[in-house]
């Protein structure tokens, strides 16, 4: 099968335009729809907990939360689906808030300029494209959401029906290229599609036309926050060229995961001591040059962090201090070599560095939009 490499980006594009079906679902290895994880089916930061999502949030990955209050929601990887699917996001209002004029809250998907150069927006020749998704939600009426692009001073604002409440609908909005607008063709935010949990009139506009504004709803749009208990899912999100919504293009579960981790990466040993990083004492309470691989080439040099019940440790075959920092972090695309902090001292200089587990903990490295 031949490939093209996408300049130095490190994206391999499949040239081959066949498909491979199997038990009826049709995975593709093109790139029909630039939304990524849109069946919801990867949750590397929380699997399937309950998040209560702080602004610019990602919970699901590739999916992120706009919110200009914290506490009103809490959101979560669900298994109710409609038929087709096994996973949607569940967002659920946390009180009865009454939106102010500059108030929003979205689910997000921001899109990398690479994913979408080919689409011409901002010229003469802006291809029309479709946005289509699955959604249920225990409120009914008019629903909104917004294109715009990464510089968030553009935007598409649409409206989309759920005509009865509990009830699987699937949604299609077809949208014409913008002909003016900026919109980045490199590994840059360059669109946003953004799915309105409630928003103010100034974040608000007449549905399907495109302004030069921020924007993330249509004006007079249902309120998901304004109910208390209020319940939206949402899964089988595509945007797609063209005047029609098409069939949703499955990926292998392979494909999709990496597609994610070239935005984010959790190293999750999940073993008591298993080994995350090799590198050196370099003092009493430092482990140097703890090399890294990623699995993919991520976005651009990521940013590191250690987590979960207990940070990870650093052995040296004597004692096993717990990290209690990332001193720093020298990365690229590629990979990482970290230089770790830990609590207590007692390691012994020249010493293999060896970071292991510490009862499910776990190192991140985000490269996030």
């Amino acid at each position: 099968m031949p490939i093209t490499l996408n300049g130095d980006t490190g994206i391999v594009t499949p040239m081959y335009n066949g498909t491979i079906t199997a038990n009826a679902v049709t995975p593709s290895i093109n790139m029909k729809n630039r939304i990524i994880n849109g069946a919801m089916v990867i949750s590397q930061r929380n699997g399937t907990s309950s998040v209560t999502p702080t602004n610019g949030q990602y919970v699901l990955d590739r999916f992120q939360y706009n919110l200009s209050q914290t506490s009103k929601i809490t959101t979560q990887q669900s298994s109710t689906a409609p038929v087709g699917f096994v996973n949607s996001l569940l967002v659920t209002s946390s009180s009865a808030y009454s939106v102010t004029s500059t108030d929003y809250f979205t689910v997000t998907q921001p899109i990398e300029g690479f994913n979408v150069a080919d689409l011409g927006w901002g010229t003469a020749n802006a291809k029309t494209v479709t946005l289509s998704a699955w959604v249920y939600s225990s409120l009914t009426g008019t629903f909104g959401g917004s294109i715009m692009n990464g510089a968030f001073n553009y935007a598409y604002p649409f409206t989309y029906s759920i005509p009865t409440a509990n009830t699987w609908t699937q949604i299609s909005v077809t949208i014409a290229g913008p002909t003016a607008g900026t919109w980045p063709t490199d590994n840059s935010s360059s669109v946003q599609v953004n799915f309105s949990l409630g928003a103010g009139s100034t974040r608000s506009g007449t549905a399907g036309s495109w302004t030069g504004s921020l924007l993330f709803s249509a004006t007079g749009a249902t309120s998901l926050v304004a109910t208390n208990g209020a319940t939206f899912y949402i899964t089988g999100v595509q945007l797609e060229v063209g005047s029609t919504a098409t069939s949703f293009d499955y990926r292998p579960y392979g494909t999709e995961l990496a597609l994610c981790q070239r935005y984010f990466v959790k190293d999750l040993q999940n073993a008591a001591s298993a080994t995350f990083l090799i590198g050196v004492v370099a003092s009493a309470t430092e482990a140097d040059r703890c090399g890294m691989r990623f699995p993919v080439t991520m976005r651009t040099a990521p940013t590191a962090a250690v987590g979960g019940t207990a940070n990870p440790r650093i052995y040296d075959a004597s004692v096993a201090p717990a990290i209690t920092s990332i001193i720093s972090n020298t990365s690229s695309s590629f990979g990482a070599s970290l230089a770790l902090a830990a609590s207590g001292g007692g390691l012994t200089l020249g010493r293999v560095a060896t970071i292991i587990d510490n009862n499910a903990s776990f190192i991140t490295y985000s490269a996030e939009l």
